[in-house]
């Protein structure tokens, strides 16, 4: 016999219940929610209440993809044994053998992760930590320093670090922040020649107020909700030797770009740069359940035994380092590590980019660039990329906007029929032929 939700299900096909009781996030309230109500999914593929098909390539977190057999049926086991216990007050075995993994996919010596819901705790998180360690050390600080296009999350805390206009709020900014605008166009910030420059614009932010040095530079190595900008190689090994020459802690945001997005298991990885803090999220379970984690080194960790009211962080949410949320985690990096994924989105981004790029200058594309399984079509406006969302839609292919940018970025677990199968989409929703 169906449960209460499945008797429900499909009772309302044209989602009066939807608009009448949901408010959906990063919506305007009057929407018409053309949107599609998905039912179920697969692999690289969902399916609407009304049967119809699509192609996904627009959920920044899926890596492994819809109803995968290993991390379901983790999930269950997980929910069937033990579902969480607060880790203020006890732990849980699966904690710490997450913490262990991702360790072991870190350089030197980020060993210690505090483990959040989302990108944007972390962010809280990584803040008061880059704060409070220059407490600790004797040096207080509270400016940072970050991307004006960057994003690292909708906290209070966190949407202060940006100037992108959904980011803004009436509050006055928690923490003194200086920004730092592309010295260069986008589509001209990959290339070597741009590298001097944009460490420049950040030597210049660092140094912008002798008299409160930085406690952080916090930076995406791909600018995600800024308009899908590629940077340029080399540009986090220079800003290490930026921060350490200041006394500031390197944050990097890789809530969007690790666990293989980016053909790696961390963008760190593809310059062997050290940071001080690592915040991860998205791909870390895969969509199965929310989880994210604050990676730091041991050195930020420890100064923490100096803190006057606890001798410790003191920090963290009922539902942190959730038990079931950790067996997703788990079984998301097994199958990212037995199927190959990183391996996979670096050969397939490949492929993405070599059938896109001549489109470059063609028709509304400015431009096409890529990172991992991350493929960027800039266009000539905001209303040119939303036209190809649209378009796509229509077509069965799901895609996202980033300000003037269109993003592409399928789940990991996609294979190269199904990536011939996307370009055969796409090529009906772009103004130009593919």
């Amino acid at each position: 016999m169906a449960n209460s939700n499945q008797r429900h299900l499909g009772a309302d096909p044209a989602g009066q219940r939807d608009r009448r009781y949901v408010w959906h996030t990063w919506s305007p309230v009057d929407s018409e929610r053309s949107h599609p109500m998905f039912s179920h999914g697969e692999g690289y593929r969902l399916w609407d209440v009304h049967g119809r098909e699509f192609i996904e390539a627009s959920a920044l977190n899926s890596t492994c993809g819809y109803a995968h057999p290993a991390v379901v049926r983790s999930l269950a086991e997980q929910a069937g044994r033990l579902q969480h216990v607060d880790l203020s007050l006890s732990t849980h075995e699966l904690a710490g053998v997450l913490a262990e993994r991702l360790a072991s996919y870190l350089p030197g010596s980020l060993n210690r992760t505090l483990f959040v819901n989302s990108g944007s705790e972390g962010f809280d998180a990584a803040l008061l930590m880059a704060v409070q360690f220059a407490e600790h050390a004797g040096r207080p600080r509270s400016r940072i320093v970050s991307f004006a296009r960057g994003y690292q999350g909708a906290t209070l805390l966190s949407r202060s670090l940006s100037s992108l206009p959904r980011n803004r709020h009436p509050l006055p900014a928690p923490v003194p922040t200086t920004l730092v605008d592309l010295p260069v166009p986008p589509r001209e910030l990959r290339r070597p020649e741009s590298l001097p420059v944009l460490l420049e614009a950040f030597a210049r932010a660092i140094d912008a107020d002798p008299a409160e040095p930085p406690a952080a530079v916090v930076v995406e190595p791909f600018l995600n909700v800024g308009g899908g900008v590629v940077l340029p190689d080399g540009f986090l090994t220079g800003l290490r030797q930026l921060c350490d020459r200041a006394g500031a802690l390197l944050v990097v945001d890789e809530v969007f770009t690790a666990y293989g997005r980016c053909g790696r298991m961390f963008a760190v990885n593809r310059e062997d740069v050290i940071p001080d803090i690592v915040v991860s999220s998205k791909g870390l379970a895969g969509g199965y359940a929310a989880i994210a984690a604050v990676t730091v080194t041991d050195r930020v960790h420890d100064s923490f035994s100096a803190d006057p009211v606890l001798g410790g962080l003191r920090y963290g949410h009922t539902t942190s380092g959730h038990a079931v949320a950790c067996a997703a985690a788990l079984a998301t990096l097994d199958v990212v590590e037995k199927e190959q994924l990183a391996e996979r989105a670096e050969r397939l981004g490949g492929t993405l980019l070599d059938r896109l790029a001549p489109l470059a200058g063609s028709g509304d594309v400015v431009d096409v660039r890529r990172l991992g399984l991350i493929v960027a079509i800039e266009l000539t406006s905001e209303a040119a990329a939303t036209a190809v969302v649209e378009r796509a839609r229509e077509a069965g292919l799901l895609v996202r906007r980033q300000t003037d940018a269109v993003l592409i970025v399928p789940p990991l677990v996609i294979d190269d029929d199904g990536v011939e199968q996307l370009l055969e989409r796409l090529a009906v929703a772009l103004p130009v032929r593919v």
